[in-house]
């Protein structure tokens, strides 16, 4: 499991953060022949002489050293596929024919550079089931694929990676893997770096799933022999009777009733809600459920899609599936009935992932992504789907004189109506193929079909890919959190930052970071709070011991206090870990759906915050949070979307104290310095200290700071958007993009400001000058009369002296 391709561990990023793509199909020609008997005696030999050379180098060992092989003269002979001095690391091929066995790498940390393949063999159509009692790789870099049948060809149906442990007894981080052809192929390999305690995987054939959770018996099916399942004890429900039902009776007579005819749920009374019935309505506690959402299909799972909410329905297009075979591009799923349709289109883009979707009336606007094909990239097509219709078209939009159209996967979007009546598709960041992580802002004006790429004002923000944003009508901006990032140094990883973008004065500002790196996470705004669910937080180190991938963490930041709270995870009977989900607001409660936890998930939670209306004193109206943001009118508590943008004044916070200096010093340049809420100063054009630290030449207002090249240049992060700026030069060597120093223009070119220009008066054609320019490394400016020539010079004169 890749975060994307090739790249080395301590250099460049990779390009495509796609933690569930399979192993490349180089490695097909490995596995191909497993069945093929000749192969089985070929390897054989080969690791007999393998095992032969090695003996003389082993350590002594005594009978119970080896742990598979045997002791001879004092070495460990080993068994087939295993190798170590006590023959205590797998390396090789397994086939597995019991009905019952376990399979593991090893009873210590398993080795670099690791290869393992097992084969379990059943007979056709039984079930397989395989259940992970331990599993703990390096994340997004050791990863263990399994496919439902006997070679690579067959459907892959699961890539674990990480730490994979229950979080609370009964609760299971992954459940119960499953193959229907009866046969399983697991596939595991380690990379150079980093080794962990690996795995133990149990597998059974025709068994009941998790052992029916202790909450049940395993019984033989009468209407197929062959077949068991789970006979559940009262109160419990589900395939594996994990399920509790009707808890506490569902607090019967007086809260509601256990409904034993259909699904075994509670149905509350008018003044009750809950799982169970126990909370008022309206509530000043919060909780989760997971609806029984029909049909239940397994080609409804997937990762890195996008959805849009209309009326009842929530429309999800595209996202990465491992078989695209059944995919259905287009689906819908009614958040009152909890019944998923697949929407039928006959014509339309091809499939993608990474890409937006935002409503502009009934039209759901769909740009960019990674196309899935075989020679798939990212693109920068606009199609728009009309709901009402049904139909897909697409857009080809015209480029402003200063705008350039940007192909990005791993952006957001958000369709506003400006303060001058525009409506805007604003799209943030991304990673280009051609440029890299990118920390552009690109407009798309929907009525006059055009495209802006704006300059910004304020900090100066680093963009990346797979963070998360929402947009707030009260502050008219966007509120941009975490990704994968290209960081100073030519190094790269996942960041904890916020942004605020006004969009109106194409404004940055930093806020204050949450604390928790993440990207391929949800967000959603409820109540003045921005809601942060789940992602993948785990940062390449060499104190690794093992991390999850797929996270649970639920966060709010409140948009009025700059403040940041963590909330408790979802207590629902299973653990819900996962990135690449998307989330929706509907009637003030948050629906996620899908993602990846090592399988592609198909399954709806929902989140019921708070409701203010539910407060009747005046302090606990305005005290509620976090996770909800609340205003006393008068003498009712009232949501705070249903305020006036006024309001925002009356906030009650927290004071604020001014940052510590050592807050201060990551920020490398004036505008970052002042266009933050830590309150920091820029002090003597040189440094970001505390607010509250002496200095002899204070700057607090990012209007009067001075941007210099350099603080542009060490954003760029690769050599074509190096390229593209006058100013900005890329060191190979170091791979990374640096001011132009002054002295390097040479003869016959023109130093103007802080750039170097070469000033050709002859009447050339374009290629021919093209041409020249490409032959000196410069970049061509066609210009045609002398007034031309001086408002150029002078706009570069003020841009380098700015």
């Amino acid at each position: 499991m890749d975060l994307g391709s090739a790249a080395p561990r301590a250099g460049a990023a990779p390009a495509t953060p796609a933690a569930w793509r399979p192993f490349p199909s180089a490695c097909c020609c490995c596995f191909a022949s497993l069945l093929d008997v000749n192969s089985w005696l070929l390897f054989y030999g080969f690791l007999y002489l393998a095992l032969y050379a090695q003996v003389s180098q082993s350590k002594s060992c005594d009978k119970i050293s080896c742990f598979s092989g045997h002791c001879v003269n004092s070495t460990c002979v080993c068994d087939q596929g295993w190798v170590g001095d006590q023959c205590q690391h797998c390396q090789g091929r397994f086939k597995l024919t019991e009905p019952s066995g376990y399979l593991t790498d090893g009873p210590i940390n398993y080795k670099y550079k690791t290869k393992c393949t097992w084969l379990i063999e059943g007979y056709p159509n039984a079930i397989l089931r395989l259940r992970f009692n331990h599993f703990a790789t390096e994340c997004s870099w050791d990863h263990m694929y399994v496919y439902d049948g006997d070679s690579i060809y067959a459907p892959l149906i699961a890539v674990f990676s990480g730490l994979i442990v229950p979080e609370v007894r009964g609760n299971e981080t992954v459940p119960e893997v499953v193959t229907t052809s009866g046969y399983a192929l697991l596939h595991f390999f380690s990379d150079a770096a980093y080794n962990l305690t690996g795995f133990n995987i149990f597998y059974s054939i025709n068994s009941c799933p998790n052992n029916c959770s202790e909450h049940g018996k395993c019984t033989t099916s009468v209407s197929v022999p062959s077949r068991v399942y789970c006979e559940c004890d009262k109160y419990w429900k589900g395939e594996a009777c994990d399920i509790p039902y009707c808890k506490a009776n569902c607090g019967s007579p007086d809260h509601g009733y256990c409904d034993l005819t259909g699904e075994k749920l509670c149905v509350c009374n008018d003044s009750w809600q809950g799982p169970d019935c126990s909370l008022n309505v309206p509530s000043t506690e919060s909780y989760w459920i997971l609806p029984n959402v029909k049909p239940f299909s397994p080609s409804v799972g997937r990762a890195s899609h996008k959805a849009v909410l209309h009326g009842k329905f929530m429309w999800v297009i595209g996202g990465y599936t491992f078989n695209y075979s059944s995919f259905q591009m287009v689906l819908n799923y009614n958040l009152e009935s909890s019944i998923w349709n697949v929407v039928p289109v006959s014509k339309g883009p091809l499939q993608r992932y990474g890409h937006t979707l935002a409503l502009y009336q009934e039209d759901i606007y769909m740009y960019g992504g990674k196309i899935e094909t075989n020679n798939g990239n990212v693109t920068d097509e606009l199609w728009i789907f009309n709901i009402h219709s049904q139909t897909w078209s697409s857009r080809t939009p015209a480029v402003l004189v200063h705008g350039q159209q940007y192909a990005v996967e791993g952006h957001s979007a958000h369709i506003v109506e400006l303060d001058s009546r525009d409506v805007v598709m604003i799209i943030i960041f991304g990673y280009s193929s051609i440029y890299g992580y990118t920390s552009i802002v690109q407009e798309y004006y929907i009525r006059s079909n055009s495209w802006l790429v704006p300059e910004t004002k304020g900090a100066i923000v680093q963009g990346g890919y797979g963070h998360t944003s929402v947009y707030d009508e009260l502050t008219k901006s966007i509120y941009v959190h975490g990704g994968y990032k290209a960081l100073p140094g030519n190094k790269y990883g996942l960041v904890d930052d916020l942004y605020r973008y006004e969009v109106n004065t194409r404004t940055w500002t930093i806020l204050k970071e949450s604390g928790f790196a993440r990207y391929l996470h949800s967000a959603v705004l409820i109540n003045g709070a921005m809601l942060i669910f789940g992602g993948n937080t785990h940062n390449d180190t060499s104190l690794s011991n093992g991390a999850k991938c797929f996270s649970a963490d639920f966060l709010a930041y409140d948009i009025a206090c700059d403040e940041w709270k963590v909330l408790p995870k979802p207590n629902l009977h299973r653990d819900v870990n996962r990135f690449g989900h998307t989330a929706v607001v509907s009637n003030g409660s948050m629906y996620i759906f899908g993602g990846f936890s090592s399988v592609l998930l198909n399954d709806i939670l929902v989140y019921k915050p708070p409701n203010c209306e539910a407060f009747r004193d005046e302090e606990l109206c305005k005290n509620a949070r976090p996770g909800i943001r609340c205003l006393w009118n008068k003498k009712h508590c009232e949501s705070w979307e249903s305020g006036h943008a006024n309001n925002i004044l009356r906030a009650k916070c927290p004071k604020k104290t001014a940052a510590a200096d050592d807050r201060c010093y990551r920020y490398a340049d004036c505008a970052s310095c002042t266009a933050n809420t830590n309150g920091c100063q820029w002090c003597d054009d040189k440094k970001c200290i505390s607010a509250n630290s002496n200095c002899s030449m204070s700057v607090k207002n990012y209007t009067k700071c001075h941007v210099r090249n350099e603080q542009i240049c060490n954003k760029l992060t690769s050599c074509k958007s190096c390229s593209l700026h006058l100013n900005c030069q890329w060191d190979q060597r170091q791979q990374e993009c640096q001011a132009l120093p002054a002295h390097l223009c040479g003869e016959r070119w023109s130093h103007i400001g802080d750039a170097c220009l070469h000033i050709n008066s002859s009447r050339e054609s374009y290629d021919n000058a093209k041409l020249y320019c490409y032959n000196l490394s410069g970049n061509l400016a066609s210009l045609t009369t002398s007034k031309e020539v001086e408002f150029v010079l002078d706009e570069i004169q003020k841009y380098t002296l700015q």
